[in-house]
């Protein structure tokens, strides 16, 4: 059996935009290019921007607790490092997220998003050459699109797969099959993966993408037609190269 990417996507700041693109060239033992290369760091963080490193989803502000941020959309310039951000609720910006000034207006823009009762986003933070992946590990996450439709089946309604924030959709394969892949490798045209582990969903998904409004009840869905909390899987990379819409996926072993 085997399967095809259907869409990749980046989120360049962590749970606060997303963008497609059409092909990307992966490095072993990296995550996807640009994805999660910022957070956005709360008040009651204890991200150290004097020793930046890798630090846990609780350290930063994210869809979990904010619904609206699942709304914005992002677009980016890798050669001049800018990136556009947009919202149905507010302007577009563009930024450098490098830039102080630019990140502090980042800031003041991302504030109205935020849940009010929760830790406030405070400064848009990064570690050279580590993306902010929930793991602790740099990984590429994979979505079933059969595994996403199941769950559309026990909700009763059709909801986007990008609730998932998933890096890689794909299809071919059956509902969950994933399940047993981790510790395998997967094939996708001519890069390869070892799956690692399956991904726990958190409330971030109950939120609809398009608006940011928490209207689909995902984790009751999981567990109650399914006995599980999880969508997807992440991956490392163990040979790099170039990735694209449509390539062929094949698990070795």
């Amino acid at each position: 059996m085997t399967g095809r990417v259907r869409e990749i996507w980046r989120h360049p700041i962590k749970s606060h935009g997303r963008e497609r693109v059409a092909q990307v060239t992966l490095a072993e033992g990296a995550a996807l290019p640009w994805d999660r290369r910022w957070a956005v760091a709360h008040e009651q963080s204890r991200f150290d921007p004097d020793a930046p490193g890798w630090a846990p989803c609780r350290e930063f502000t994210r869809c979990a607790q904010s619904a609206a941020l699942q709304a914005i959309r992002a677009q980016t310039e890798p050669e001049g490092g800018r990136i556009t951000l947009s919202h149905p609720d507010r302007d577009d910006i563009t930024i450098d997220p490098d830039d102080a000034g630019d990140a502090a207006r980042f800031i003041a823009w991302a504030g109205p998003l935020s849940n009010p009762d929760r830790a406030l986003p405070a400064r848009l933070v990064r570690a050279p050459d580590v993306a902010m992946t929930d793991s602790d590990y740099p990984s590429i996450s994979l979505i079933n699109l059969a595994s996403h439709a199941a769950v559309e089946a026990q909700l009763g309604h059709a909801i986007s797969p990008l609730r998932w924030r998933g890096n890689i959709l794909f299809d071919g394969y059956d509902a969950w099959d994933e399940a047993a892949w981790p510790g395998k490798r997967l094939r996708l045209g001519v890069v390869e993966l070892e799956v690692v582990e399956p991904i726990r969903r958190c409330m971030a998904t109950t939120a609809n993408p398009e608006t940011g409004q928490r209207d689909a009840e995902t984790l009751k869905a999981l567990n109650e037609g399914f006995g599980h909390q999880d969508c997807g899987v992440y991956a490392r990379v163990i040979h790099g190269g170039p990735l694209g819409e449509g390539d062929v996926i094949e698990v070795l072993d």
